[in-house]
C-alpha cells in the first residue's frame, strides 16, 4: 500500500497479443498516424500490408510492454527467412518517450526471436525517422546503407543484428488471454 504523496514505480510486464486485440489499439492508431505524418497517406498501406496471422506464433510475435495494465510501447517481428525474424511496428506511446521503453522492447523482441530458434534481426526503418535510425546503431545493429549519405537519398533504411544462440526459456511473457 502506499501512502498519500508516495509515487511508486508502475507494475510492468510483456504481454504477447494478437493484432486484433483491443490492447493493440493505440499502437496501430499512433503508429499509422505517425507514418502518415512523416511519409503522406500512401503510408496507410504500411499498416495493412501484412495480415496479423505474419505476427502470430510460430514463426512471429507481437509484445506489448503494459504498465499498470496500459500499453505503453510494443513492436513485433515476423519470419523473414529460417533464420531471420524482421522487427516490424515497433512504438511507444507519445506519453511515454525518452523513457527508453524503444530499447526495452527491442531487446525482448531480439530475446524471444532467440527463443523460437532465430540467429539474425533484420528490419528497416524510414529515412524520415532519425530517432529509429539511432536506436539501431545503439542497440549494435549494422546498418546495411551508408550512414554518412542523406537517409532521404536512400530510401528504407536496412539494418541487422546477430543473436545469440539461446539457452533456456523466457519467463517474462504473460500469455494471452
Amino acid at each position: 500500500m502506499t501512502g498519500a504523496g508516495v509515487s511508486r514505480e508502475p507494475r510492468a510486464e510483456f504481454r504477447k497479443a494478437a493484432l486484433d486485440d483491443p490492447l493493440v489499439e493505440p499502437l496501430l492508431r499512433e503508429l499509422t498516424h505517425e507514418y502518415v505524418t512523416r511519409y503522406g497517406p500512401g503510408a496507410h498501406e504500411e499498416m495493412s500490408r501484412y495480415p496479423g496471422e505474419a505476427f502470430a506464433e510460430p514463426h512471429g510475435v507481437l509484445l506489448l510492454l503494459l504498465e499498470d495494465g496500459e500499453p505503453v510501447a510494443g513492436g513485433a517481428y515476423m519470419r523473414y527467412d529460417a533464420d531471420t525474424a524482421e522487427v516490424k511496428r515497433m512504438w511507444t506511446h507519445s506519453a511515454h518517450r525518452r523513457r527508453g521503453l524503444a530499447r526495452r522492447v527491442l531487446a525482448e523482441l531480439e530475446r524471444t526471436a532467440a527463443a523460437a530458434g532465430y540467429r539474425r534481426i533484420y528490419l528497416t526503418t524510414g529515412p524520415r525517422q532519425p530517432e529509429a535510425k539511432g536506436l539501431y546503431l545503439a542497440a549494435g545493429y549494422t546498418a546495411l546503407f551508408d550512414v554518412t549519405a542523406d537517409p532521404l537519398t536512400i530510401g528504407p533504411l536496412p539494418f541487422e543484428k546477430q543473436l545469440p544462440v539461446f539457452e533456456g526459456q523466457l519467463t517474462s511473457l504473460a500469455p494471452t488471454s
